[in-house]
C-alpha cells in the first residue's frame, strides 16, 4: 500500500515515474493524484461506422478485419493498421510503434473501439484508440454495458504522457492508496454535504456518475480555498500580537492645522477611511492596511493625513513609489498641498510643520546627502522614495509609518527590507489605484484590513472615452488629431501615448506619416517616432514633448514641471505617466495601439485626463477587427468608467497566475483548482469557517492535522507571494 507522501515510482515504475517527474513535476503519490482531470469524457452510445463523421468522438462495436504492421517511410518506426468493421461500413484504428498490439489484435475477435475520428487519406480512422476486447465466448451485452457507460478522465496531458497513459498511472495511484487522514474537521465537512478526502479523490478519478465528480471536486476546491483562509486568519492574529508604538491623534497639530487649510471637504468616504486608519494607529500593534480606490478618488490626502498623524507623535513617514516620475510627483503634490506647513523650522515656515524629502537612485550626491541627512536626524518627517529608500545609507530617527503607493510593484523582500529601518514593527498602508474584485482581495489581501474609496471628489468631470477603429473608420484618426488642436486651442493640455519608447529595429528605419492618417500600419507607434511625426504632421505649430523611462531624472522632472505649468502642449509619453501624475489642465488623451494594453492599464491611464474643471476625453486608437477579444476589451474600457466592474472584466481575460502571483501558475501550486471569479461563494464559505474555527481554537490544538498542513502550506514556495507582514 501507498501513502499520499510515498514516491510515485512505488506505484508506476521507475520509467514512468521520470516521464512524469520531467513533465509534470510529479514526485509522489500525493502529487499524481492531485493531477486533476479537466473533464470527463462519456462514451458514446454504440455508432456505426457508416454515420461517422470527422471530429466524433465514438465508441464502436466492431469484429477485427485485418491487420498490417509496416515500416514508416523515411524513418524509424512502424505503423501498425487495424481494419475493423460493424457490417455497416469499416473503419481504420492505427497505433505507431506500437507492434506487440498485433498479439492481442487478431483477425475475427471483437472488442470495443474509442477514441476521436480522423481522416487520413479519405479514409475513416481512430488513431491510439482505446479499446476492450471481448474474451471469446463472453456476453457481448454485459460488455458493451460495462465498457460504454465509463466516464473517462481526460488530464493535462503531453505528446510523452498522453491522457489515457496518465489515466492509467492515476488509477494505480488511487488503487495503491492506503487510508488518508481528512485534514479538515468532520464539522465543516459534514455541514457542506462532502464527501472524505479519500472519497473525493477517488470519485473525481473514477466518477460512478458526474453529480459525484462534481461534488468531489467542489470539495477539493474548498479545500484550496479554506487553508488559504485559514493561514491568512493565523498570520493576521499574528500581526495582531507584534508589539508597535502607538500613534495617537494630537490636538492641535500638524495634522489640524493641514485639515483648516483644506480649501475643499474631504467626501464622505475619505471621511470613513480616515476615521478606519487613526484608530489602527492609535492601537499598540502595527497597522496593516490595503486602501484601493479608483482613479482620482482621493487616496493621497488619506495617506497624507495618516503621515501627519505620525508626525505629530514624533515620528516619520516613508512613501515608496514605483518610479522616479511618481516619486517626484508625490513630493510636488504634498509640498503643494501643504504649503508652509512644508517648511518646519525654515525661514517663513509654520511653527507646527515640517520637511519633506526625495530620495531617489539618480539625484545628484549633494542633494541625496542632504536628502539623507533630513532622514536620518529627524528634520524630514516624510521621505519619499523610489527603491532608493531600501539602500543602506538610509537611516531614519524614527520609522513610525510606512506607505506603499502601488503595492503591486514591490516584491516582499522589498518592504520588508523598509519595515527594517524601523526600531519596533511600523504601521503599513498599501495603495493601489486598480480596484480589487473582492474575492481577489479576500484571497491575495486576505491579512490586511481592506479601505475602498469608491466616490470621487467633488467638482471631478466625467470622462468619455471612444474607440477609434482605424481599419473600419480611417478618417477617424484624422479627426482625433483635430480633437486635440481643438483642446488645446480652448487652452488645455493633451497626452498621446505609445506602448514603445524606440521602433522595432526589424520594422526598418524610415518613419512613415501615413498611420497618423489612419492608412494601415502593422507596425507599433513608439515615442521617439510618433513625436517628431506629430510635430512635422498634423500637430505642427504645437509644443510638444517627450517623456520615457529612459530619460534622466532631471529630463523627467523637468519635462513633468513644465507640463504641469502649462508651458507643453502636448505631451508624447509611454505609460509612466499611468499613475499618480495630476495635471487639471490635461483634458485629452489618445492611446496609440491600445489594444497593446490590458483594461486596468488603460482604466489606469485615461485617469489622467479630466481631473479639473473641464470634462476628459480619451480616444483608443485600434488597428484591430470588429469581434476580436482585443477589440472586446476596448468596448469594455469605453462602456464604463466602474474600475471595480473594468477590474472583473480583466481578470476573467487573465491568466489566473497573473493575478495571484507567477508562482501559481506552476504545476506545484496549492492552488490547482481555486479560481477567484467563479469560486467567490466558495472562498466566502471557506472565510467564515476559518474565522470561526480559529476564533475557538487559536492555535488549532484539537486539529493537529490541520496544522500539520497549514505548515506545508507555509513552507511551499508557491505562497511566498501572501505573505505581506
Amino acid at each position: 500500500m501507498a501513502t499520499l507522501e510515498s514516491k510515485v515510482s512505488a506505484v508506476v515504475g521507475d520509467r514512468t515515474a521520470k516521464v512524469l517527474n520531467t513533465v509534470f513535476g510529479i514526485s509522489t503519490v500525493g502529487d499524481l493524484v492531485r493531477h486533476y482531470p479537466r473533464r470527463y469524457m462519456v462514451r458514446g452510445e454504440l455508432s456505426d461506422i457508416s454515420q461517422l463523421r470527422e471530429g466524433d468522438e465514438t465508441t464502436i462495436l466492431a469484429q477485427i478485419y485485418s491487420t498490417t504492421n509496416r515500416p514508416l517511410r523515411g524513418r524509424k518506426g512502424s505503423i501498425l493498421e487495424v481494419v475493423v468493421t460493424d457490417g455497416t461500413d469499416k473503419l481504420s484504428l492505427t497505433f505507431f510503434n506500437q507492434a506487440w498490439r498485433e498479439k492481442d489484435l487478431k483477425v475475427g475477435r471483437q472488442g470495443l473501439f474509442a477514441g476521436k475520428v480522423g481522416v487520413f487519406n479519405n479514409k475513416k480512422q481512430l488513431a491510439h484508440p482505446d479499446y476492450e476486447l471481448i474474451p471469446d465466448g463472453s456476453d457481448v451485452d454485459s460488455a458493451v454495458e460495462g465498457f460504454a457507460g465509463k466516464f473517462l478522465p481526460v488530464y493535462p496531458a503531453s505528446s510523452k504522457l498522453p491522457s489515457w497513459k496518465i489515466s492509467q498511472c492515476a488509477q494505480l495511484a488511487i488503487g495503491a492508496l492506503d487510508e488518508i487522514e481528512d485534514f479538515l474537521p468532520e464539522s465543516i465537512r459534514e455541514r457542506h454535504a462532502y464527501p472524505t478526502l479519500q472519497q473525493a479523490l477517488v470519485q473525481l478519478h473514477q466518477p460512478a456518475d458526474l453529480d459525484h465528480a462534481e461534488n468531489a471536486r467542489e470539495r477539493l476546491t474548498f479545500d484550496e480555498a479554506f487553508l488559504l483562509q485559514a493561514l491568512l486568519v493565523i498570520r493576521r492574529n499574528q500581526l495582531k500580537k507584534l508589539n508597535s508604538t502607538s500613534r495617537k491623534r494630537i490636538t492641535g497639530g500638524l495634522l489640524d492645522a493641514f485639515d483648516k487649510s483644506l480649501p475643499f471637504e474631504l467626501t464622505a468616504g475619505q471621511i470613513a477611511v480616515c476615521k478606519e486608519i487613526e484608530s489602527d494607529l492609535a492601537q499598540p500593534h502595527p497597522m496593516h492596511r490595503l486602501l484601493q480606490g479608483e482613479v482620482g478618488s482621493g487616496k493621497t490626502i488619506v495617506a497624507l493625513r495618516a503621515m501627519l498623524a505620525v508626525v505629530d507623535s514624533g515620528g516619520q513617514a516613508a512613501l515608496l513609489a514605483p518610479t522616479e516620475v511618481l516619486a517626484a510627483q508625490h513630493l510636488r503634490t504634498i509640498e503643494k498641498q501643504l504649503g508652509t506647513l512644508a517648511q518646519g523650522g525654515m525661514l517663513g515656515g509654520s511653527d507646527k510643520g515640517t520637511q519633506v524629502t526625495l530620495i531617489t537612485g539618480s539625484q545628484s550626491a549633494q542633494a541625496r546627502r542632504e536628502a539623507l541627512a533630513k532622514a536620518a536626524d529627524g528634520t524630514a518627517g516624510i521621505v519619499i522614495g523610489t527603491h532608493a529608500l531600501l539602500g543602506e545609507s538610509v537611516v531614519f530617527k524614527d520609522l513610525g509609518l510606512i506607505v506603499v503607493d502601488e503595492q503591486h510593484r514591490f516584491g516582499v523582500e522589498q518592504r520588508d527590507a523598509l519595515k527594517e529601518k524601523a526600531v519596533l514593527p511600523p504601521h503599513l498602508l498599501v495603495m493601489t489605484a486598480t480596484p480589487i474584485p473582492r474575492t481577489v482581495a479576500m484571497t491575495v489581501f486576505g491579512d490586511l484590513d481592506v479601505s475602498t474609496l469608491r466616490e470621487l471628489p467633488l467638482g471631478r468631470q466625467p470622462i468619455t472615452t471612444h474607440v477609434v477603429p482605424v481599419k473600419e473608420k480611417p478618417n477617424y484618426m484624422e479627426r482625433a488629431w483635430t480633437r486635440i488642436r481643438e483642446e488645446v486651442a480652448q487652452g488645455h493640455q493633451a497626452y498621446v501615448v505609445a506602448p514603445r519608447i524606440t521602433a522595432d529595429p526589424d520594422a526598418g528605419a524610415d518613419a512613415d506619416l501615413d498611420f497618423l492618417f489612419g492608412e494601415e500600419s502593422d507596425e507599433i507607434s513608439s515615442v521617439e517616432e510618433l513625436a517628431p511625426m506629430l510635430h512635422a504632421g498634423p500637430l505642427q505649430g504645437l509644443k510638444i514633448a517627450i517623456l520615457h523611462g529612459r530619460l534622466s531624472a532631471d529630463e523627467k522632472d523637468a519635462t513633468m514641471q513644465a507640463f504641469s505649468k502649462g508651458e507643453i502642449d502636448v505631451l508624447v509619453s509611454t505609460t509612466v505617466i499611468e499613475v499618480g501624475v495630476d495635471v487639471p489642465n490635461a483634458t485629452i488623451m489618445v492611446i496609440m495601439d491600445a489594444d497593446r494594453f490590458g483594461v486596468s492599464q488603460l482604466h489606469q491611464l485615461r485617469g489622467r485626463v479630466g481631473r479639473g474643471t473641464s470634462p476628459g476625453l480619451c480616444l483608443l486608437v485600434s488597428h484591430c477587427e470588429e469581434l476580436t477579444p482585443a477589440r472586446e476589451r476596448l468596448n469594455a474600457v469605453a462602456a464604463t468608467v466602474d474600475g471595480f466592474e473594468l477590474s472583473r472584466i480583466d481578470l476573467e481575460q487573465r491568466r489566473e497566475g497573473d493575478v495571484l502571483g507567477a508562482s501559481q501558475s506552476g504545476t506545484q501550486s496549492h492552488l490547482r483548482l481555486l479560481r477567484v471569479l467563479r469560486d467567490e461563494s466558495l472562498i466566502e464559505l471557506a472565510r467564515e469557517d476559518a474565522d470561526q474555527l480559529i476564533a475557538t481554537d487559536n492555535d488549532l490544538t484539537n486539529y493537529p492535522l490541520l496544522k500539520k498542513e497549514l505548515a506545508q502550506l507555509q513552507r511551499d514556495q508557491a505562497v511566498d507571494y501572501l505573505d505581506k507582514g
